[in-house]
């Protein structure tokens, strides 16, 4: 999978289960910081344009985005959603991160495979 087909596909993934994980909590319950995921996966999506036309400065910071969400996900909610037994709570944050994992993962190869050609 090329990086911005993964970009498109992490994008995608955060902003549907990122809005599953607010609509389905009691409306009471809603935080808005649910939607951090959502917020990234539109940066992204916009992103996505310029990671295909292989624009160096946006790849980065594409990645490096995917980066911080991998890292929020694994070190905050998932701990809280394990804690609290939330299995379908796990099963969207694992849902996240693996799509970030994957997409990280594409633009890693992408790099080396840019640095190859270019020597």
């Amino acid at each position: 999978m090329k990086a911005y087909q993964a970009n498109l596909l992490n994008a995608i993934v955060l902003i549907l289960v990122g809005l599953w994980g607010y609509l389905s909590e009691a409306t009471a319950d809603r935080s808005p910081t649910a939607l951090i995921p959502v917020a990234f996966g539109v940066i992204l999506l916009a992103m996505t344009s310029g990671v295909r036309k292989e624009n160096k400065v946006i790849a980065h910071v594409a990645v490096t985005l995917t980066l911080l969400v991998l890292v929020m996900l694994a070190a905050m909610p998932l701990p809280a959603r394990i804690a609290a037994g939330d299995q379908m709570g796990i099963f969207r944050i694992i849902l996240m991160i693996s799509a970030s994992t994957h997409a990280m993962i594409c633009f890693v190869q992408s790099f080396i495979a840019a640095r190859k050609a270019r020597q």
